[in-house]
């Protein structure tokens, strides 16, 4: 399987294992499945950053591509069909980095991981990553 990480998860695979699923734990661990993180996850991770909503142990550059090379994480750039469908996407959500995913996902056909019940208003394959309820 092809999975795109939410930014979210990506960030619990080091700081908050625990907040996974066991499910969601046994794909991330299973070397059959391949992990992707989009450039839109930097993208938003460098911003948190910038505004102090996130700290990282290492400047984001460092930490990012040292993070995906252990991990096995393959990039995900940003084309100019992901950007047109994600313009394209019904308005139930603003969040630029969210609507980014979901189109990357459709256009590239990758299942998205994620805990954030908004992705299920999409047509998007998700998988539930948290322990938490599902929508």
């Amino acid at each position: 399987m092809k999975i795109l990480l939410d930014t979210q998860c990506w960030l619990w695979m080091e700081g908050e294992p625990e907040r996974f699923a066991p499910e969601a734990r046994d794909l991330l661990l299973d070397p059959a499945h391949t992990l992707y993180l989009s450039a839109a996850s930097a993208w938003e991770i460098a911003i948190k950053i910038a505004i102090g909503k996130l700290r990282l142990p290492s400047p984001p550059s460092a930490y990012l591509s040292n993070r995906m090379r252990r991990e096995k994480i393959r990039p995900l750039f940003i084309e100019h069909e992901h950007a047109l469908l994600a313009g394209s996407l019904p308005p139930h959500h603003r969040d630029p980095f969210d609507r980014m995913l979901v189109a990357q996902a459709l256009h590239e056909k990758l299942t998205l991981l994620s805990a954030d019940p908004i992705f299920a208003r999409y047509q998007a394959l998700v998988l539930w990553a948290d322990r938490g309820r599902r929508p």
